[in-house]
């Protein structure tokens, strides 16, 4: 049996309704004081540098991710296994 159900709802809406926080006015202020930012320094500006304090957390993140990944890509042989070396098929050959 299957159920099909179509909900009809704005971002805002199902925002509230999962119950995250509304970030627009958060948004707002970050991209007003980057374009402060750039318009105070327009010549010679430096892009990374001006991202950097709203990056390092974000940057910190995904860096703890790729470690996390390489650990478990490194550690994901199964054990006893050797490089190289067929395991026995499901026949038990």
């Amino acid at each position: 049996m299957k159920f099909h159900i179509d909900v009809e709802a704005s971002p805002t809406e199902l925002r509230q309704l999962m119950g995250l926080p509304d970030l627009e006015g958060l948004q707002r202020r970050m991209l007003d004081d980057i374009q402060a930012r750039i318009e105070q320094g327009a010549e010679g500006y430096d892009s990374l540098d001006l991202m950097q304090p709203y990056l390092k957390t974000s940057l910190a993140g995904m860096d703890l991710m790729q470690r996390l990944f390489a650990a478990g890509l490194a550690g994901g042989s199964a054990p006893g296994a050797k490089g190289g070396e067929a395991g026995p098929d499901k026949a038990g050959r």
